[in-house]
Order: C-alpha cells, then sequence, then structure tokens
C-alpha cells in the first residue's frame, strides 16, 4: 500500500515536474523520465513485478493485479509512443520518396498568382497533409518554399508563416494520428477504461471544424492581425551587397611573414575581410587576432567585387602577383548568403558561437541572429544558441551545402536537400493510405477492429521492406525526446493513479465546483489543457490531464469522452505563444517575429476555438 507521506511526496514531484517544463530547467524528456525513476525509488510505483499467482482469489488478487498492472516497465509497452515512433517513420518514407516535395513544388506552381491565392491554397494544403503524419516535417519542407515565394513576389513572409503553422495545428486535430497528443491522450484513456476508445476519425468532425474556423480567421482576418516584419534575409539587398570570396597564398620574402594580424595591413583594410587562414591544408583553430603570418599561408577574404578589384591600389596589395605582400591569387567564388534555423534535435543548441567556434569549424560566416524578436547584427557571438534561433550565415556554396547537410541546421533559404527515391513513392502512399483505410473500416465496423498501433507496425514494417527508406533513416526520423517525454508521463501518471493522488486531486476539483454543470466543467477542462500548453509540451498536458479529467468524469458520473476530448483539442490549441507548439518555434525565428506577434494573432482564435469546443464537444460526445 501506498503511505500518506509517498502521496506528499508525489504531489511535491508532481509541481516540480511542471515548474521544470515551464522554466526549461532541464530537457523535458529527462525531467519526465527522472520523474518515472523518482516514482519508483520513493516507492509509489513497483518494478518488475511478477504475475498475480493463480491461487489468489478475491481482494488478494484484485490488489496482486493492481501492483502488477501498475508495473512501472509497463509504460515501455504501451501503444502510444509505438504508434508515435511508427508515424514518424511514416512520415520520412513520404519525404524521403519525394511526395511532399512534390507537393510542395504543386503548391508553389498553383498558390504563386496573389497572396490571398498563396494563403488559401497554404492552409488547405498543409493542414490536409497534418491530419495524417506528422506536421513538423511538413512545415519544414513548406518554410522554404514560402520564403522563396515571398522573396521573389516582394511579398512579408510574416503573413504567411504564422498560418502555415496554424495550419497544421490545426489539421493535426483531424484524425486520431494527427498529433501525438491525440495518440497520448486516447492511449492513456483506453488503458484506464477499455470502453473509452477513440477510433482513427472519431475527432474528425470537430477537427474539420477547427480546420474550418482557423481557415475563415485567417483569410478574413489575417490582414488585420498578422504583422509585417523583415525576416533576417530582406536586411541585406542581395544585388547590392553581393560579396565574393577570394583565396590567396603568403609566398616566400612577403613582408606578412612574421607579422601579427592585428597589427597588420589585412586587419586594417576596408575592401576586404580575412575570413580564414589555412596552414599545411588545416584550418587555423586559433582566433585571427592570435595569428602569426607564415611562408605559404592561404588567406581567404571575401569582400564586394570592386573592393577586391582595388585592394591593391589603397593597400599596396596585390593578389594577382608578388607585389608588395607576396600574395598570389588562388581563386574567387561568389559568397552566398543564406538563413538557417537551429533544429530541435541540435548539438548546436546551448552553445554560443564562440565556443562552437564556428568560423573555423565551418568554414561560413555569421551575419546576424534572430533571437526572440530581436535581429541581432553585432555583439552576438557570445549569446547562447537556442531551439529556434534563426542565424544569417555567408560563405561559398561548398561550404553551405556542407552545413545544410548536418541535421543542426535547418536550411530555410530553399528546400532541405535529402536523397530522394521517386520510384518508390507509390509504396508509400501505399502504406498511408491502407493505415487511413483500414482504420476506418475498423472503427466502423465493416471489418475486424485491428488496434491502431498494430496497424502502424504494419505500415511501418513495409515502406522498410519495400525500401521507400533506409533502417538508418529511420531510426534518425524518430524524434526519441518525444517518445521518452511520454515514457516518463505516462509513468508519472501511472503513479498518480496508483497511488490514490490522482483521485484525491480530482476530487477536490468536484468539491470546489460542486453542483457545476457538466458541460461547464468540459470547457474549463478545455481551457486549463489550452492554458498549460502554452507554457508546457502539449504531450506532457494530455498525460497530466487525461486520467485526472477522467477521474472527474466519473465522479459526476458522466460518460468520460467528452472530457478525454476536451484535454485533446485543448492541448493541441496552442496559438498565443512561439513556445507552445514545435512547428510555432519553427517559424517564430524565420518569420522575424516578436513574442507578442503571436499573442495578438492567436489569441482571438484560441477563444473562438475554445468556444466552439465548448458547445460541440458534449453534442459530439453525449454525456
Amino acid at each position: 500500500m501506498v503511505e500518506t507521506w509517498q502521496q506528499i511526496a508525489l504531489g511535491i514531484l508532481v509541481v516540480v515536474v511542471f515548474a521544470s517544463f515551464v522554466k526549461e530547467w532541464l530537457s523535458p524528456e529527462v525531467v519526465a523520465i527522472g520523474a518515472l525513476v523518482i516514482c519508483v525509488l520513493i516507492g509509489v510505483l513497483p518494478i518488475a513485478v511478477a504475475a498475480p499467482s493463480p491461487e489468489l482469489t478475491g481482494d488478494e488478487l484484485a490488489a496482486a493485479m493492481k501492483k502488477f498492472q501498475a508495473d512501472a516497465l509497463r509504460v515501455f509497452a504501451h501503444p502510444a509512443p509505438i504508434t508515435v515512433a511508427c508515424m514518424f517513420v511514416m512520415s520520412e518514407a513520404l519525404e524521403r520518396t519525394g511526395v511532399i516535395e512534390t507537393l510542395g513544388y504543386w503548391f508553389e506552381k498553383t498558390a504563386g498568382s496573389s497572396p490571398t491565392r498563396m494563403l488559401v491554397v497554404m492552409i488547405l494544403l498543409v493542414a490536409g497533409l497534418s491530419g495524417f503524419m506528422n506536421n513538423t516535417p511538413v512545415v519544414v519542407v513548406f518554410l522554404p518554399i514560402v520564403l522563396a515565394i515571398c522573396r521573389r513576389k516582394d511579398w512579408m513572409a510574416s503573413r504567411f508563416l504564422i498560418p502555415l503553422s496554424y495550419a497544421a495545428i490545426a489539421g493535426g486535430t483531424m484524425t486520431i494520428i494527427g498529433t501525438s497528443t491525440n495518440l497520448v491522450a486516447s492511449g492513456i484513456a483506453a488503458k484506464r477504461d477499455p470502453d473509452v476508445v477513440f477510433e482513427m476519425f472519431d475527432v474528425t468532425p470537430l477537427g474539420i471544424v477547427f480546420v474550418f474556423v482557423t481557415f475563415v480567421y485567417l483569410v478574413l482576418f489575417g490582414k488585420k492581425v498578422l504583422p509585417d516584419r523583415a525576416t533576417l534575409a530582406t536586411l541585406i539587398d542581395s544585388e547590392s551587397s553581393r560579396e565574393y570570396i577570394t583565396y590567396a597564398i603568403v609566398s616566400g620574402g612577403s613582408p606578412l611573414i612574421g607579422q601579427n594580424f592585428i597589427d597588420s595591413s589585412m586587419k586594417k583594410s576596408n575592401k576586404a575581410r580575412v575570413l580564414d587562414i589555412i596552414r599545411d591544408g588545416q584550418r587555423l583553430k586559433k582566433s585571427l587576432d592570435e595569428v602569426i603570418f607564415k611562408e605559404g599561408d592561404e588567406i581567404i577574404l571575401k569582400g564586394k567585387l570592386q573592393g577586391l578589384m582595388n585592394f591593391g591600389e589603397d593597400s599596396g596589395v596585390s593578389l594577382k602577383a608578388e607585389e608588395d605582400l607576396g600574395l598570389e591569387g588562388i581563386r574567387t567564388e561568389s559568397a552566398v548568403l543564406m538563413e538557417g534555423i537551429i533544429g530541435p534535435d541540435s548539438t548546436m543548441a546551448g552553445k554560443s558561437l564562440k565556443e562552437l567556434n564556428f568560423r573555423q569549424q565551418f568554414g561560413v560566416l555569421i551575419v546576424a541572429v534572430h533571437r526572440r524578436g530581436r535581429n541581432l547584427q553585432e555583439r552576438f557571438e557570445d549569446v547562447k544558441l537556442a531551439f529556434g534561433d534563426t542565424l544569417l550565415v555567408q560563405g561559398s556554396g561548398r561550404r553551405m551545402q556542407q552545413l545544410f547537410q548536418l541535421k543542426d541546421f535547418i536550411n530555410l533559404s530553399e528546400p532541405k536537400q535529402i536523397t530522394v527515391r521517386p520510384k518508390k513513392a507509390p509504396f508509400a502512399i501505399l502504406a498511408i493510405l491502407a493505415f487511413m483505410i483500414i482504420g476506418m473500416l475498423g472503427g466502423v465496423g465493416l471489418i475486424p477492429k485491428v488496434p491502431i498501433v498494430l496497424i502502424a507496425l504494419s505500415a511501418a514494417f513495409f515502406v522498410l521492406v519495400t525500401r521507400c527508406l533506409e533502417p538508418s533513416e529511420a531510426y534518425e526520423a524518430i524524434d526519441w525526446k518525444v517518445l521518452f517525454l511520454i515514457f516518463g508521463m505516462l509513468g508519472l501518471g501511472q503513479a498518480m493513479d496508483y497511488s490514490g493522488v490522482a483521485q484525491l486531486m480530482a476530487l477536490k476539483v468536484v468539491g470546489i465546483m460542486q453542483g457545476m454543470d457538466p458541460r461547464l466543467m468540459i470547457a474549463i477542462v478545455y481551457l486549463l489543457a489550452a492554458v498549460m500548453t502554452e507554457m508546457v509540451s502539449n504531450n506532457a498536458v494530455a498525460a497530466l490531464l487525461t486520467p485526472l479529467s477522467m477521474i472527474v468524469a466519473y465522479e459526476l458520473g458522466v460518460d468520460p469522452r467528452p472530457f478525454v476530448a476536451a484535454v485533446m483539442f485543448g492541448s493541441s490549441a496552442s496559438f498565443s505563444t512561439p513556445i507552445g507548439y514545435q512547428t510555432n518555434t519553427f517559424v517564430y525565428g524565420a518569420g522575424g517575429y516578436k513574442f507578442g506577434d503571436f499573442f495578438r494573432a492567436g489569441l482571438p482564435l484560441a477563444l473562438v476555438l475554445w468556444v466552439v469546443a465548448s458547445f460541440l464537444i458534449p453534442v459530439i460526445w453525449p454525456l
């Protein structure tokens, strides 16, 4: 039995976990798994429990079975995270076979005639895709395409990127598989009560309404609520600021030999800038100001073409002969200016440009950094990078290609280049269609019901065996942070249930709201989930609130399904901050937005959806 002190300790742990999510003391998945471990250590959750003996009967059997079902290791066999992992694999298959890219290019050809047309087509296409696959890669693919169209048409990208994210969020609510939040909430609900089951398209009616309301709101009121913000790339005119990179060698007899860079005319010149120095085929790791020139050093210079041509006239330096400084011209190439964003799994996060030795490591120059609504063009070398930071980088095309091949940095200037297997596209499409159709037919009883997790595993196996993607690509496609966050929060929810803490909290809630109409309580549950998800991971909110909402429903003597639905839709309704949902964070930096832009654009939409959901949930799922 769980002691009172353990219940108190668990209550404190829940508060600490929530505070850690908000304050970001540690990564959310580390906090969640840590909470699961602590639950085991303090004895709130049993671990490695043997199956009940067949000799037990009555209360002893019930107690043994309850303890067995509360085993901490059982969370790792939960179908929700397994289904989420399979959805990541299927999403990657669609991307690796070029299906998403093809849709993106079709969008570019179809939607570029007017801003309104582009907005309409983008919302419908992105929302439709997000209903059946992970919405993050959809946004990652469409981001550079939207930015490119805006640059060519001279449109403000900030008018389209918030709608891009909102469409992905709303579209994810149309099916159980559209967002991991729905899978987590429905999985927890089914585990607590086998009668509380959500089939593939049970949420579709309300999801379609969410998409429709979002569409109407953005099309009719978008011009009034969406800001005009300049992205980093538009801060610099590409034609007037086109610069070139020149390579030169310090030859024997040059007066540069033995001279410190900081004291040389190379440092003082305003016609060209030294980017890097290569010695014995290796880029020097030390700061340029610490470099003393040696014979054979290869100097990489950057400047406007006219400035490089006149470089010798101003500084007595010739890049083509051994005059004055003894520099021999090697090669010249155009410097490319591109935007990139720090990804959610980037190893650059938490480190400054100085700590990363960015220039020496990647061979490119950071021109500016966008951070939380500010465009930093100076004194940003010591700023700790974080997910969502947008960097304006400049360097040779070859170096840029190498940089953007890394998973750390997502290219915003052009679509991500990956190995595409277009001949395998029919298999990827077949897998996702079979997944949808089998789930739908089983849900309406036309065929024997098949668990979603089994359909998902079969579809993931199919795209692997048909070589739509390689196993290594499938492993990389899975967002393990999301999975371990789900595992940890499932464990915490299991501990709250087994210890009786969840029931005590629910009784307190019911006591406070004694006599309140259950429909009003559904509205409160939705609002609570929506507010929490603006500060905490939507999956964490779903895992915390689903069991609590079900217990509240049982105490009220009503069907728990509308309460679970309120948690699902409320946990996905992250529109008012750029940190509540991953797609919001992606467009935050890319669109040059300020934090308040999301509040002004998203709060009215969030309130409208709250009213709509509060009215329709009891209608779709009667009490």
